[in-house]
């Protein structure tokens, strides 16, 4: 298994999406006590690189991240992490919120990462956890509409329950780029300022591309496929713009805010929830593989 550069090549821990009980806590931390709630940014920087001193931490060829092998994931019954990276809970928001702080960073930083503004027009490639959390940091960042398309009709409607202003069912087939491109147009009515491919698949990035007004800008986000093929001569033509994203930056503590002020609710997204013991481990991935209701499935451990 293997996700861009990262491989699997032994068994290991999974894990990135975290909160917890502050158990102990080091002689010289004055931030936190035992017994506070907190949330996690699993990423630990080496804080001495060119990208680390210009403010790019996420960015740092040294970063040691849960589940990012062969650093150990968090899904354990204790871990140890810097104090900086440990960002508490207010009351209101509660672990399983805080947990979700780490796939909402992911949207928050897309939209940062686009530098759109109140009158940018918006489309999302995908629907999965990933791609609702871009579509609640968009609305959130004021964008005035919102487009969001997807295979699965079961997504798509908890997409429009969020308040996506349009959604489209697409299939799975290249040849259907051209046809699905006019159709994702028509329902925009306006030019497509900022498409975000947060499936990151050859059919989302050609289809990304070609959608997208000249002059306008595709952001990938998700990392579906390692290598693809795509019209970037004709995109270059016409002056649209690929950025690229890698996890995020100083982001937890806005998520934390946006979560405790009501701003976001990222509860609706949180669809099963099982204990920490073998056997719901074992349902817990079943239910997630078979995708279907299932968005974020948590352990509460």
């Amino acid at each position: 298994m293997r996700l861009t550069n990262s491989i699997v090549k032994e068994p290991m821990v999974i894990g990135h999406e975290y909160a917890g009980v502050v158990e102990e806590i080091g002689n010289e931390v004055t931030h936190l006590a035992v017994g506070d709630n907190v949330t996690l940014e699993p990423g630990v920087s080496c804080a001495h690189c060119s990208h680390c001193k210009e403010g790019r931490y996420n960015l740092c060829d040294e970063m040691k991240c849960f589940a990012t092998p062969p650093i150990h994931g968090c899904l354990a019954n204790f871990v140890v992490h810097p104090a900086s990276l440990c960002f508490k809970l207010p009351e209101n928001v509660s672990l399983e919120e805080g947990a979700m702080c780490e796939p909402l960073s992911v949207g928050v930083h897309a939209c940062r990462r686009a530098g759109a503004g109140p009158h940018t027009k918006v489309l999302i490639m995908g629907s999965g956890p990933i791609g609702l959390v871009t579509l609640m940091a968009a609305k959130e960042f004021g964008f005035p509409r919102v487009a969001v398309v997807d295979v699965d009709e079961n997504r798509l409607k908890m997409a429009q329950e969020l308040g996506a202003h349009e959604v489209g069912c697409v299939s799975t087939r290249i040849e259907d780029v051209e046809k699905e491109v006019l159709e994702i147009q028509q329902k925009m009515a306006a030019g497509i300022d900022i498409t975000f491919d947060c499936a990151g698949l050859e059919k989302t990035m050609r289809t990304a591309l070609k959608a997208t007004r000249s002059g306008g800008e595709v952001c990938l986000v998700g990392m579906g496929h390692v290598e693809m093929k795509v019209p970037s001569t004709a995109a270059a033509a016409r002056e649209v713009d690929i950025l690229g994203l890698h996890r995020y930056r100083n982001t937890y503590q806005l998520c934390i805010d946006l979560i405790s002020s009501g701003r976001i609710n990222v509860k609706p997204l949180i669809t099963h929830r099982f204990r920490f013991s073998q056997e719901d481990v074992v349902k817990a991935f079943n239910v997630s593989a078979m995708g279907g209701s299932a968005i974020k499935v948590m352990f509460n451990i």
